[in-house]
This record gives structure tokens, C-alpha cells and sequence, in this order.
């Protein structure tokens, strides 16, 4: 069962491309963050700063390690009763990352490596799937009926 649409929208779910860049990134996180207001989860509220950390992280991940030049990435946000889930779909197919319950950390030197650490530690549940076409789809979930995103 899913919660009914907010009065200033029409579905459960949202689907948005954006450029492969730093900008695109951010306005991916914005519009996250608007679209969670409108569904009545406010900005600064724990659903929603879960949330825009996750898409930060992975819009981050799809701009830094997913892209292919002349290629956008898509940001998909879907809601229940019980969950939050945000998929971020890049079209780079070499190089995808395996699913894992808990991430390896990198070196303790190491600038980089950290942020599937960070998805796994905010989501209750996160993974990578294949996408229609060419690419992935790293999505991440929190549940709305617990406190935190982990179970």
C-alpha cells in the first residue's frame, strides 16, 4: 500500500536525467530534497536528510566513476507506506561494482572509497542491478517505520 499523492503531485514515484556533471549532481540532490517537501517529508527532517545524503553520494559516485561523455544519469525517487528508495541509473557498464552486505574500506590513507561505506550505513538495504539499456542502477532504501535508515 502506498501513501497517497501529496495535492501538488500526481504519483508515488519521480524520475529525473541530468548531466554528468557537478552541477547535475547537486540539482539531482535539490531536487530530491523538494520533492520529499512536497510529499511531506521536510527539509531537515531525518527522512530527508537520509535521503539527500544517499542521492549526494551516489549522484557523486554516477558523475565520478559512471560517466560516459554525451550521457546523462537518472535519479528515481519512489515511496511507500514504509520505505523511501532513490535509484541513481548511469549508462557506464565496465566497471560495476559487486553487491555487497557491508562495502571494504579502503586504505586508512586513501583520499577516496568511502561513499558505498556511507549508503550502506544509512540504508536499511542498498544494491546494484542492471538497468534496460546499457548501465547500472545503484538504489539504496530507508525504512520510514523505524527510527534511523537501518532496520
Amino acid at each position: 500500500m502506498s501513501i497517497p499523492a501529496h495535492p501538488g503531485t500526481t504519483s508515488d514515484q519521480i524520475a529525473q536525467r541530468f548531466s554528468s556533471t557537478r552541477r547535475g549532481a547537486r540539482l539531482a540532490r535539490l531536487l530530491v530534497l523538494q520533492q520529499l517537501d512536497a510529499w511531506g517529508f521536510p527539509y531537515r527532517s531525518r527522512p530527508s536528510d537520509l535521503i539527500a545524503a544517499i542521492v549526494a553520494e551516489l549522484a557523486a559516485n554516477a558523475v565520478l566513476h559512471g560517466r560516459v561523455p554525451g550521457r546523462d544519469f537518472e535519479v528515481r525517487l519512489a515511496r511507500t507506506a514504509t520505505t523511501l528508495r532513490v535509484e541513481v541509473a548511469d549508462t557506464r557498464t565496465e566497471g560495476r561494482p559487486p553487491v555487497e552486505d557491508a562495502p571494504t574500506a579502503p586504505p586508512p590513507d586513501s583520499e577516496t572509497g568511502r561513499g558505498l561505506l556511507l549508503v550502506a550505513g544509512l540504508a536499511a538495504r542498498w544494491g546494484v542491478a542492471g538497468r534496460q539499456g546499457p548501465g547500472k542502477t545503484v538504489w539504496a532504501e530507508i525504512d520510514l517505520t523505524c527510527r534511523g535508515g537501518r532496520t
